[in-house]
């Protein structure tokens, strides 16, 4: 074997075969610490990012609840109590009045909702009166401070020869209650 070797040496490629050798050592011993070492790292690597986008992901969604959450209280804070609605009916018939639109009967009632501790009010009756009354009566109730919405308005009679005109006119607003005490 040694004098295999020897004779291969003596040819003019022989001082190749003592590099060749040392590359493949090199290359296994390379391939040995890339699967005994730095593979397991890698996959611990992908490991931790892909928790760590995970993580990211939930801190988001803990921010935007925290935000809704806050979102929620300002949007409950403009709410009238339930205690306040029949003050805000007769608000609307002030209303009314000083915009020169004749609103009769303005019935009110509440209905629940899903949400606990709020309920929806409604305020319905019949709105006569001229066109630019009624506009401005309706633009004055939406921009107002209370939060309330015309829910429905429905032409009952056109413009007569006096220019009134008859509308049935639903008006929503939502209430908050007092958190009920457990018995």
């Amino acid at each position: 074997m040694w004098n295999l070797l020897i004779q291969e040496l003596k040819k003019p490629y022989g001082p190749l075969i003592p590099w060749v050798v040392l590359a493949a050592g090199l290359f296994g011993a390379l391939m040995l610490v890339r699967t005994a070492g730095t593979e397991p790292a890698r996959l611990a690597v992908v490991a931790l990012e892909a928790e760590w986008r995970q993580a990211r992901e939930d801190i988001q969604l803990h921010r935007n609840a925290v935000r809704a959450k806050k979102d929620l209280a300002q949007v409950r804070a403009a709410l009238p109590d339930e205690h306040d609605f029949a003050p805000l009916a007769l608000g609307i018939t002030e209303e009314s009045k000083r915009n020169h639109v004749t609103l009769p009967s303005l019935s009110y009632k509440t209905e629940a909702t899903g949400v606990p501790n709020t309920s929806k009010g409604l305020l319905e009756g019949t709105l006569t009166g001229k066109y630019e009354d009624l506009r401005r009566f309706l633009y004055d109730i939406e921009t107002a401070e209370e939060l309330v919405y015309i829910e429905d308005l429905v032409l009952l009679h056109p413009p007569a020869q006096h220019g009134n005109m008859t509308f049935n006119i639903k008006i929503a607003t939502y209430l908050k209650g007092s958190p009920s005490e457990p018995s």
